[in-house]
């Protein structure tokens, strides 16, 4: 009963912990922005831009795969960590939100 109080409190709060990360990073930092652009400021190198810009929310998606990863990994391991394995197992709420802030952001 315990165990499942647990699990039912750790997930919502790691999707909130990923939905704040991912909102935190994709926000721009207002106070390191110059207040208006130097007129002798060179343009920006390659290597100032972001690695990969046509792929939208790096973070919700690196989250997404890092869940599956850790998923996998537990339903191959050796011990039962006595009956949590089987508990973190269900990892599908959590992939399952991320899944749908990847949809609402098509629509």
């Amino acid at each position: 009963m315990k165990t499942r109080i647990v699990s039912d409190l750790a997930l919502p709060s790691l999707i909130l912990a990923f939905a704040f990360l991912a909102t935190a990073l994709a926000a721009p930092n207002k106070a390191n922005l110059p207040a208006a652009p130097a007129a002798n400021a060179l343009p920006a190198t390659p290597a100032a831009m972001p690695a990969d810009p046509a792929e939208p929310h790096r973070q919700i998606r690196e989250a997404l795969a890092a869940l599956r990863r850790a998923k996998e990994h537990m339903q191959h391991a050796a011990h039962d960590f006595g009956g949590h394995r089987v508990e973190a197992i269900e990892a599908n709420q959590a992939i399952k939100q991320l899944e749908i802030c990847l949809k609402y952001d098509k629509d």
